[in-house]
C-alpha cells in the first residue's frame, strides 16, 4: 500500500509543482529592495521591466490550468488591495513545496488541508495582540522626539490661491547652505475662498540633498521665514547605493519651484502632519514616492479642516507619466494634468488664462457607440450598417452634426470618458474645440461638482444645463518655468476653482522604468488608502512572520491527543480523524516553513543576511529566545520598539536614525495569506481527485478509499 501511494503521488503533482515553479521566478520581488527583471519575449525579442507579482504574471504566458489560477488569484489581490501580491506569490511558492514535502511523507491529503487551514486561523487569530490602531501611530510618531533629518523641511506660509494663480512665476534655485531669503512674485488680485491656506511651497523630494526657496506673495506681510536654528534642512551627506548609473533614484541637481505646482507643503505642527508620518512607516524605503504622498496628505488634511471633508480621498488623486525628464521633476500638481498631442497643444495656446465652457461625455465619442444595455428595435433588420457608396456621405453627416452642437453651444473643453472618433477630433481642432479621451470617471465627477457640468452619454442630449464653466487650461510647465514639450505628447493641466483634484506628476528618463514608477507610486497611496479603513496596522518589520512561526512550533510541540468526538464527526470516518491528530506535529511544521522561508528571502534581498543558512540561523535564534521569555508577543514588541527586530545595518531606513518603525497593512497581509493557502489546497484537491495507473483497484478496496473520487 505505501508504494502505492507513491506511485499516486508522483503522478498527481503536477498542479503544485507548476506553482513551485511560477512563484520561484518572484523571489527577488519580496521586500521593501527589489530586484528588477526583464522579460524577454523570445518571439519579438522586446524586453519589458518589471518589478512587481502582477507585471512578472501578466508578462508570462500562462498556459497551464495552475497558471491560470495563479494569474487569477494575483489579480484578484491587486484589484482589491493594490498591496500584497509578491507575498502572495512567494508564499504559493513555499506552500506548494511544504505540501509537496507533506505528501513525500504519506500524509493523507484530508489532514494536509484540515491542519493547515486551522494552523492559518489560529495564526491570524494570535497575530492580532500585535495590531495596533493608526491613532495611536499617529499619536507616537507625532509626540516622538525622534525626527529623521532625510524627512525634514523648512516651512513658509504661502496662499492656497496663489497655487492656481497663473501670474505666479517662480523660477529659482538655492543652495542648502545659502542664506534664507524673501523673493517676492507678481500676483493677482487675491480671490476669495471658503478658507486660506498656509503652505510651504517645497520640493517633495528635498530630503535627497536640496531644497526650494522660500517665497511668500508680493504685499504679504505675514511671517514667510522660520529663521535659526529651530528649522532643520534636508541632510545632503546621505550616503545611497546605487547598482546603475540608469536606475539611481535622483540625480545630485537642485531643485526649484514650479509655477503652478504645489510640491509639497509641510504643517510646522506635527498632529497636523499625523498622516504624513504614518505614510512614512508605510512606503517600506520608498521615499520617492513617500514624499508625492506627504504633499497630497498635507493638501487634503488642510482642505479638509476647512471643508469638513473626508481626511484622505484616494478618489481625488490621479497620475501623469512624463517620460523624458528626469525622476527629480516629479511633483504634485493641483488640478488634472494629462498629455495632449501637439495640434492639440495650439488650441490650449489660444485659450490660455480664459475662462472655459466644459462639457463631460459619460462614453465614447463615436458614430457607433451605444450606452451598455441598449437594445436596437425587435422588428428592424440591419442589412448593412454603412453602404459602401453612402459611407463616406453618412459619416460626413456624423461629424457636421456633432460639430454643429458642440459650436451652438459655445463649448470649449471636453472631457470624454471613452474614445473619440479621430476625424471629429480634427474637426474640433480647427474650430478651437479641446476634447480630451480616457478620462477616468472620478476626474469627470470632480469637474462636474465644481463646474455644474452634468455628464452626457451622447451629444444629441445636450442642452444649456449640461455645459459647465469656469474651467481653465493651461501648459504645464517644469520646475524650470518652462512649457515642456516632449515630442509626440504634451503636458497640460485643466484647473478649476475649488476643484479638489491633485495629479501626482512622475517622471523619468528611462521608458521601461516608467510603469514601475507609477506602480510603485500607486502601491502606498492604497497602503495609506487601507491603513485608514483599517483603522490599524500591524507592527512590520517581519514582527508578524515571527510571531507566526514561534505560535506554529508551540502547536506543533503540543503532545498528541487522541481523536475527539467533534473531529471524528467532522471527517465522517474514525480513521481520517485520527489521522489528522497524528500528522498535525508534521503539517503545522510544513506550514512553519512558508513564513520562514519568507522572512529568510526578506533578510537576504535587503542584505541582512549574507544567505539564506545565515538568515534561517537568525530567525531560529529569535524563536528560541521568544520561547525562553515566556511571552513571544511581548518579545517580539519589544524588538520592534527597540528597531532591532531581525534588523541589520542596511535597511530601507537604516541611515536615517533610531525611531523610525514600520508598519504593514492588517487585511491586506492576513487576505494574501489565505488566498495563497487556498490556491494551494484547490491545487491539492483537484490533484488529488485525478487517479489513474495500475493500482487503482488497490486503492479501492482499501480503508482510505473514502479520500478519493474516482472517474
Amino acid at each position: 500500500l505505501p508504494m502505492a501511494f507513491r506511485d499516486v503521488n508522483a503522478r498527481r503533482h503536477i498542479g503544485l509543482q507548476q506553482l513551485s515553479s511560477l512563484a520561484l521566478a518572484g523571489r527577488t520581488l519580496l521586500g521593501p529592495m527589489k530586484s528588477c527583471k526583464f522579460i524577454v519575449d523570445e518571439s519579438t525579442n522586446q524586453s519589458t521591466l518589471i518589478c512587481s507579482a502582477v507585471r512578472l504574471i501578466e508578462s508570462l504566458d500562462l498556459t497551464s490550468a495552475a497558471g491560470q489560477l495563479l494569474n487569477e488569484t494575483i489579480q484578484a489581490q491587486n484589484k482589491e488591495f493594490k498591496t500584497g501580491m509578491s507575498t502572495l506569490l512567494f508564499l504559493i511558492g513555499a506552500w506548494s513545496n511544504a505540501v509537496l514535502e507533506c505528501l513525500q511523507q504519506n500524509v493523507p491529503v484530508s489532514a494536509i488541508v484540515s491542519v493547515m487551514s486551522e494552523g492559518l486561523n489560529s495564526c491570524c487569530e494570535r497575530v492580532q495582540c500585535l495590531q495596533i490602531s493608526t491613532h495611536d501611530v499617529n499619536k507616537e510618531l507625532c509626540s516622538s522626539s525622534v525626527r529623521p533629518n532625510a524627512f525634514k523641511s523648512k516651512t513658509c506660509q504661502i496662499g492656497h490661491d496663489d497655487l492656481l494663480n497663473p501670474q505666479i512665476f517662480l523660477h529659482f534655485q538655492k543652495d542648502i547652505s545659502a542664506p534664507e531669503e524673501v523673493i517676492p512674485i507678481n500676483s493677482c488680485p487675491q480671490q476669495e475662498d471658503d478658507c486660506n491656506f498656509n503652505k510651504c511651497l517645497v520640493s517633495p523630494l528635498t530630503g535627497f540633498g536640496s531644497i526650494a526657496s522660500l517665497v511668500k506673495p508680493a504685499g504679504d506681510k505675514s511671517t514667510s521665514v522660520i529663521s535659526g536654528s529651530g528649522v532643520t534642512a534636508s541632510s545632503c551627506n546621505r550616503q545611497k547605493l546605487t547598482h546603475s548609473r540608469y536606475f539611481s533614484t535622483l540625480g545630485k541637481s537642485h531643485f526649484s519651484s514650479q509655477q503652478g505646482n504645489f510640491q509639497g507643503y509641510l504643517s510646522g505642527q506635527c498632529e497636523c502632519y499625523g498622516l504624513g508620518h504614518l505614510a512614512m512607516t508605510l512606503s517600506h524605503g520608498n521615499q520617492t514616492s513617500m514624499k508625492l504622498l506627504q504633499s497630497i496628505v498635507a493638501y487634503q488634511q488642510e482642505r479638509a479642516e476647512c471643508s469638513g471633508s473626508s481626511r484622505f480621498n484616494i478618489a481625488e488623486i490621479v497620475t501623469c507619466c512624463l517620460l523624458g525628464l528626469p525622476e527629480s521633476y516629479s511633483c504634485v500638481s493641483p488640478g488634472f494634468v494629462t498629455l495632449v498631442s501637439p495640434e492639440q497643444a495650439t488650441v490650449i495656446k489660444y485659450f490660455e488664462d480664459k475662462p472655459l465652457r466644459i462639457l463631460l461625455m459619460d462614453g465614447d465619442l463615436t458614430e457607433q457607440y451605444r450606452h451598455l444595455g441598449f437594445n436596437r428595435p425587435c422588428n428592424v433588420r440591419t442589412v448593412l450598417e454603412h453602404p459602401s457608396l453612402q459611407e463616406v456621405r453618412a459619416g460626413d453627416l456624423w461629424l457636421s452634426s456633432m460639430l454643429d452642437i458642440l459650436i451652438s453651444f459655445k463649448v470649449n473643453l471636453v472631457l470624454v470618458k471613452g474614445n473619440v472618433c479621430e476625424n471629429l477630433m480634427e474637426r474640433c481642432i480647427a474650430n478651437s474645440i479641446l476634447v480630451i479621451s480616457s478620462v477616468t470617471r472620478d476626474v469627470l465627477c470632480a469637474f462636474g461638482e465644481v463646474t455644474s457640468a452634468q455628464p452626457v452619454t451622447y451629444l444629441t442630449q445636450l442642452n444649456a444645463s449640461c455645459v459647465g464653466s469656469g474651467a481653465q487650461v493651461e501648459l504645464w510647465e517644469a520646475c524650470d518655468g518652462r512649457a515642456m514639450d516632449l515630442g509626440e505628447l504634451v503636458p497640460v493641466r485643466i484647473k478649476v476653482r475649488g476643484v479638489p483634484l491633485l495629479t501626482a506628476v512622475l517622471t523619468t528618463t528611462v521608458a521601461s522604468k516608467m510603469q514601475l514608477v507609477e506602480d510603485q507610486f500607486w502601491t502606498l497611496v492604497y497602503r495609506l488608502h487601507h491603513a485608514l479603513n483599517d483603522e490599524k496596522v500591524f507592527l512590520g518589520g517581519g514582527a508578524v512572520e515571527l510571531l507566526c512561526l514561534s505560535h506554529i512550533q508551540m502547536l506543533a510541540e503540543q503532545p498528541l491527543q487522541p481523536a475527539n468526538k467533534n473531529t471524528v464527526k467532522e471527517f465522517h470516518n474514525p480513521w481520517l480523524a485520527a489521522s489528522a491528530t497524528e500528522y498535525k506535529s508534521v503539517v503545522l511544521q510544513a506550514l512553519a516553513s512558508g513564513w520562514k522561508q519568507y522572512l529568510s528571502v526578506v533578510m537576504c534581498n535587503t542584505a541582512k543576511a549574507a544567505s539564506e543558512l545565515e538568515a534561517c540561523t537568525l530567525v531560529d535564534h529569535h524563536l528560541k529566545k521568544a520561547a525562553e521569555s515566556g511571552s513571544p508577543s511581548a518579545y517580539i514588541l519589544k524588538g520592534f520598539r527597540r528597531g532591532d527586530l531581525l534588523r541589520g545595518g542596511s535597511g530601507p531606513f537604516a541611515d536615517h536614525g533610531e525611531g523610525l518603525k514600520v508598519y504593514d497593512n492588517v487585511t491586506a497581509k492576513t487576505e494574501a495569506w489565505r488566498r495563497a493557502l487556498d490556491s494551494v489546497l484547490l491545487v491539492l484537491q483537484t490533484d488529488a481527485e485525478i487517479i489513474t495507473g495500475p493500482k487503482r483497484n488497490q486503492l479501492l478496496n482499501s480503508h482510505v478509499s473514502s479520500e478519493f473520487m474516482f472517474l
